[in-house]
């Protein structure tokens, strides 16, 4: 005999059929019904204090499980609350599926309290926008929905659901079942492309290989390190790939990558973008003649912005492994002069930073701040950068030995991830150590969700590098406009961001000086409860970075 269930009973339903385990939130009574299906069935309600927090932590589930991460957000406000969010994790392919509550159908066009076209803001950052419109056909939506999020390239999705229709009770055996077929095994590249990529390799002389978040959510780990050692190429990597080579492996390199570049005569880019951060793809960031074989499963992604030699639309673990049959033709026992070159380079410039990382001075030198950090941080701890300036001098020297343990905002570049990916990723991994590194800039975006993390057990350290500025933004505006003048570049470095933490439940310490930083990180670590580490930095100090908008 089949049982009556409302349309929030059904999505947990749904999420425990789908093996999510939890649920980030900011409360509103158009979704009151998932919080009580959620009781029934046992999903963790991990809720927040603003939406956008719950989207970032959704993203952040949805990279280190490779599940969709859920956000659930009220009506109106709630919704394009969570848009910066959703955002994000659309332009970093994390799987996600949004549930807005909306309002009644019966109320449509009426002018309700909260009421926005939610459909038409997400739709052009997402990968699919619906909504329910039957409360029997809940599991069938959320079905497509998923779907879609887990399909290459993965991404957000998101189900509007009105209020009616989540609270009517229907009978289970009416209910329409989600469609079962998903995808499971990427494509893979034909093979006679496949070996003209392997003819190229093998006679290519500067060969490198870029390796981007494609490869991470391919799982294609094993396979890049068969093929880096077998052919004896160096291996850089950006976005979720970072640490999917341990820092240790003879083929990685991250120094020497714009030299590399500039004299690379084949590239093979597996799951990458030719975006701001790689040059776009073009003159002068690379050799003229260069040999490019770009291999991404969304077709439209692959030579864009640049022309390929081979053009590969493949899930990049299927590829690889195609590739890997033809080692016999570019497989090589020993470094080339090309490799052995760069790892040279690498040496010196691994030198000659770590040197300018000596610094006593007070307040500290940013280089100092990273170098003290990267050697508290344990070797399987997941770190998480949020900020501009002082993540990039940290993620030079933080050792990432494992898949999915660095994780920054992406290519959106979006400030304020740090607390909610944080909360995210102590739910996923309880044992593990997590360490945020701050700028104090965008601390302020999601401050308050230390408070969150506090009142519901998710501890995590946060190391704040304070600049009292927007640092990467106040260098930008010196150079254009000039240091006379400035405006809207500058924060109070005295202001007490540790101060703030310990009001809302946690600890929190400040530092002035080099040899404190460790000793306070322990102190913090050891607190147990979530906790932040205020660190003054020397406010003179400028890095070379590129213009604002990435070129």
């Amino acid at each position: 005999m089949s049982e009556q269930h409302h349309g929030g009973r059904l999505i947990a339903d749904h999420l425990v059929d789908e093996g999510v385990d939890a649920l980030f939130t900011l409360t509103g009574g158009h979704i009151s019904a998932i919080y009580d299906g959620c009781k029934d069935r046992g999903v963790r309600v991990i809720d927040v204090r603003h939406e956008q927090a719950a989207a970032h932590a959704a993203d952040a589930y949805g990279r280190l499980t490779f599940r969709p991460g859920i956000a659930a957000v009220t009506a109106g406000p709630g919704v394009t609350d969570a848009i910066t969010g959703v955002t994000n994790a659309y332009y970093a392919n994390s799987p996600m599926v949004v549930l807005g509550g909306s309002n009644p159908v019966s109320l449509a066009g009426m002018g309700s309290l909260q009421d926005a076209p939610q459909i038409e803001l997400l739709r052009p950052v997402t990968k699919r926008a619906e909504p329910v419109q039957e409360t029997r056909r809940m599991r069938e939506v959320l079905g497509y929905a998923f779907r879609s999020a887990l399909s290459p390239r993965m991404g957000p999705a998101y189900v509007d659901l009105p209020m009616d229709v989540l609270m009517t009770p229907v009978d289970t055996g009416q209910v329409v079942p989600a469609v079962d077929h998903r995808f499971t095994v990427g494509a893979g590249a034909d093979p006679e492309v496949v070996a003209e990529v392997a003819e190229l390799l093998a006679s290519a002389e500067r060969p490198v290989v870029l390796s981007g978040s494609g490869t991470y959510w391919a799982r294609a780990w094993e396979e890049l390190d068969q093929l880096a050692t077998t052919a004896q190429v160096p291996v850089y990597v950006n976005g979720m790939s970072r640490g999917i080579l341990p820092s240790s492996h003879p083929h990685l390199l991250g120094l020497t990558r714009k030299q590399a570049l500039r004299q690379a005569d084949v590239i093979v880019a597996l799951g990458i973008d030719f975006d701001f951060r790689l040059g776009f793809g073009r003159s002068p960031a690379y050799h003229d003649d260069v040999q490019v074989v770009h291999v991404d499963p969304q077709a439209d992604r692959v030579g864009h912005n640049r022309p390929v030699a081979h053009g590969v639309v493949s899930d990049v673990a299927a590829f690889l492994r195609a590739l890997l049959e033809h080692e016999g033709k570019f497989g090589r026992r020993e470094a080339t002069r090309w490799l052995t070159g760069l790892r040279d380079d690498e040496r010196q410039r691994a030198q000659a930073r770590a040197e300018a990382a000596t610094s006593d001075a007070s307040p500290v030198h940013p280089l100092r701040f990273a170098r003290e950090v990267a050697r508290w941080v344990d070797p399987d701890a997941i770190v998480i950068g949020d900020g501009g300036d002082i993540v990039a001098h940290t993620a030079g020297q933080v050792r990432v030995d494992r898949p999915g343990h660095w994780m920054d905002p992406g290519p959106f570049g979006c400030l304020g991830v740090g607390a909610p990916f944080a909360m995210a990723a102590k739910h996923v991994h309880p044992d593990k150590q997590v360490l945020v590194v701050y700028g104090d800039g965008s601390f302020g975006f999601n401050g308050m969700e230390f408070e969150s993390a506090v009142r519901q057990d998710l501890p995590f350290v946060g190391v704040v590098g304070n600049d009292g500025a927007w640092g990467e933004m106040k260098a930008f505006h010196e150079r254009v406009y000039g240091a006379e003048g400035m405006l809207a570049q500058d924060l109070a470095q005295d202001t007490g961001y540790e101060r703030m933490v310990e009001a809302l439940g946690g600890y929190g310490e400040r530092v002035d000086h080099p040899e404190d930083i460790r000793p306070a990180l322990d102190r913090a670590a050891d607190a147990g409860v979530p906790a932040l580490v205020n660190v003054l930095l020397d406010r003179d100090f400028r890095r070379e970075s590129a213009a604002a908008y990435g070129a």
